[in-house]
């Protein structure tokens, strides 16, 4: 199928990039990596008449840690190198495994995190982990920079919080605690291009003894028009001496809290034993995981 005609433009500095967004407004999309937004346009779901490619402009894009503050990662990143990033192997090692999740190797490399966000899909699957380690996104334009927390960016399906004139240009993500640990894992059939029925993320931490909870961060993924942070599982554990008991309670706790659709890949009652099954998996892997650290 073909696409409708559309002006292509191509800025180099995000000076240029904040003009042309600014100008054009709702006449334009932004293009990083194309693998949701050429299909829309293919199926004529949208026709903007001008396509802005931001993948020239060095500042949007690339990996920077600093130790002691934390990693920034440029929104055009590709998918494919925060899979292989061993700085982010190491400090964020569960966005590196949903990264190398997403899709087929083509989409990967083809693929942004900025897009994966900005798509809003509630099936993303770097959004769950980026909300599980507390990452804030940053939007920019000719008028200056807003920043604030992933989940308060993404507000629903499709829905972000980009004004006329912004373009997302970045994530932040804080220096983690040496003894946390964060664990993802997805259910789903994984072809080339299948999408996740649920996914989550859990970060955890102990105290001194390797016992308590010293803090804890469920994200789930794909039950909920955006990720889905609980607030039962921390009320459950944090404080409490871990046990495969009290994380069976989390776990039904969590499947209370999820609000799951019937869809062609999953029922709702699928959907929330999921939730369940992959709650009390990640809390128990995370908890030994931090026993060693």
């Amino acid at each position: 199928m073909y696409m409708n005609n559309f002006e292509y433009l191509a800025p180099k500095t995000p000076g240029e990039a904040f003009e042309v967004v600014s100008r054009l407004g709702s006449k334009a999309r932004i293009l990083a990596g194309g693998t949701d937004l050429l299909v829309l346009m293919k199926d004529k779901i949208i026709s903007p008449e001008y396509l802005i490619d931001i993948n020239n402009i060095e500042e949007f894009k690339g990996i920077k840690y600093e130790p002691g503050k934390g990693m920034e990662i440029g929104a055009t990143t590709k998918i494919a190198e925060i899979q292989y990033s061993e700085i982010v192997k190491e400090k964020y090692p569960a966005l590196a495994h949903a990264a190398g999740e997403l899709g087929s190797s083509q989409v990967r490399h083809m693929g942004t995190i900025g897009g994966n966000s900005c798509n809003a899909s509630p099936s993303g699957e770097t959004p769950t982990p980026l909300v599980a380690y507390g990452a804030t996104v940053v939007v920019s334009s000719a008028a200056g920079e807003r920043e604030m927390p992933l989940e308060a960016f993404i507000q629903g399906v499709r829905k972000i919080d980009l004004k006329e004139g912004e373009i997302l240009t970045k994530f932040k993500l804080p220096e983690p605690s040496p003894k946390l640990v964060a664990k993802y894992a997805y259910m789903g059939a994984r072809d080339a291009n299948e999408i996740d029925c649920v996914n989550m993320a859990v970060a955890l931490e102990l105290e001194a003894d390797k016992k308590t909870v010293k803090s804890v961060k469920l994200v789930m993924g794909s039950v909920f028009i955006k990720p889905l942070v609980s607030t039962a599982v921390p009320a459950l554990l944090t404080g409490q001496k871990f046990s495969d008991e009290l994380a069976a309670k989390a776990a039904e706790a969590a499947q209370g809290e999820a609000k799951p659709i019937t869809d062609i890949r999953a029922s709702e009652e699928y959907r929330r034993e999921i939730v369940g099954v992959l709650a009390r998996r990640l809390l128990k892997e995370a908890f030994a995981a931090a026993q060693e650290v």
